[in-house]
């Protein structure tokens, strides 16, 4: 598709970025063509996914297993009370508001927990995987399959006033294993976590997550509309940001060459089983991994109703309470057990009220 030829809603819609050089209108026909997946839908997914709509990214898929809350909307930008009041999984209530800011872009929102089993199903036909998690797990899954497939990602965090972001692309910059598995020999290894710190202990601001999910949507943009021939601008490189101090840093990490992930792809957090359970960031709460079958959530209602209180279904979860406790079950099996940290006891409520 030629400029003069480009629909010219699209043209005006998208002038004030063609005019910037480096992409110009070559970049922006790549852009539209283009398309990449999301991995989490929270303070970093949120804003990079509404930059990138709002680019004229061709085909937007966002996975993500959870559900708005009113405590994210302090930092979660595309949600609003509604979507807190009647629980919509993140996913959809992104896929909705996406849609309505940009129509031209194919926007799906996945309900689903990544991990091994699915994430060729999930991932799988995307040139560009991105990061808007919340736990190194899912970071190094991610890491495991841009490896195994070949392909760039773009890792992302943010907690408390600063964030970190690098972009990896395999066989040519290190991978996340060399930044994080290196026993302290990297230098970066502290910054990418947190040192130790989590938004449970220390919290995060709204514009920390903001600004590092700009950097990583503007090398989304910078990747999809140069193609393949893009230069690597920043691979390898680790980019902090404080924004309460305003102190940024630019760390060149090293390929190890003893790397478990990149040198012997020993790809374990792909190869290996899903934890049947996982402490989820920034809430007193423990998912619980049951995919061995689905769930009649109508069914389920109608059994927990004499026993349970504030039992409320959509088409896409049901919760009820058993103070001091609120159980939220996916139809896939999944279940968030909100107001405890311990495992074994989310297993036994799981056990006791859902079954297995």
């Amino acid at each position: 598709m030629g400029w003069k030829s480009m629909d010219p809603r699209l043209t005006e819609r998208y002038s004030r970025q063609i005019l910037f050089a480096e992409i110009g209108e070559a970049g922006q026909e790549r852009l539209l063509a283009s398309s990449a997946v999301l991995v989490g839908c929270g303070a970093l997914g949120t804003a990079a996914a509404n930059l990138l709509v709002r680019a004229g990214l061709g085909r937007l898929r966002i996975v993500d297993r959870d559900f708005v809350e009113a405590s994210n909307l302090q930092r979660q930008t595309l949600f609003t009370e509604s979507d807190a009041l009647d629980a919509l999984p993140k996913a959809v209530a992104a896929e909705r508001r996406l849609r309505e800011i940009n129509s031209d872009v194919t926007v799906e929102g996945i309900v689903a927990d990544l991990g091994p089993k699915n994430a060729e199903e999930l991932l799988g036909g995307f040139p560009l995987l991105l990061d808007g998690t919340d736990n190194f797990e899912t970071r190094l899954l991610l890491n495991d399959v841009a490896i195994h497939r070949g392909v760039p990602w773009i890792y992302a965090a943010a907690v408390a006033s600063y964030g970190v972001t690098m972009t990896i692309r395999p066989g040519e910059t290190p991978c996340l294993a060399c930044l994080i598995e290196a026993e302290g020999d990297s230098p970066g290894a502290r910054t990418a976590l947190g040192a130790e710190e989590t938004c449970d202990t220390v919290g995060v601001l709204a514009p920390a997550a903001t600004a590092i999910a700009s950097l990583e949507a503007a090398e989304a943009i910078r990747l999809l509309s140069l193609g393949s021939g893009a230069p690597d601008a920043s691979g390898g490189m680790l980019i902090s940001l404080d924004v309460w101090t305003g102190h940024s840093q630019t760390i060149r990490v090293a390929r190890r060459s003893s790397c478990r992930a990149c040198v012997r792809r020993e790809l374990n957090y792909l190869e290996g089983d899903a934890q049947p359970h996982v402490t989820m960031c920034g809430r007193d709460s423990v998912q619980i991994h049951e995919r061995r079958r689905q769930i009649d959530l109508a069914e389920l209602e109608r059994r927990l109703a004499p026993i349970a209180s504030d039992v409320r279904q959509n088409s896409f979860l049901l919760r009820f309470r058993v103070p001091p406790y609120e159980l939220t079950v996916f139809a896939d099996g999944r279940a968030i057990i909100k107001g405890t940290r311990d495992p074994g006891t989310a297993r036994s409520l799981y056990a006791r009220y859902i079954g297995y």
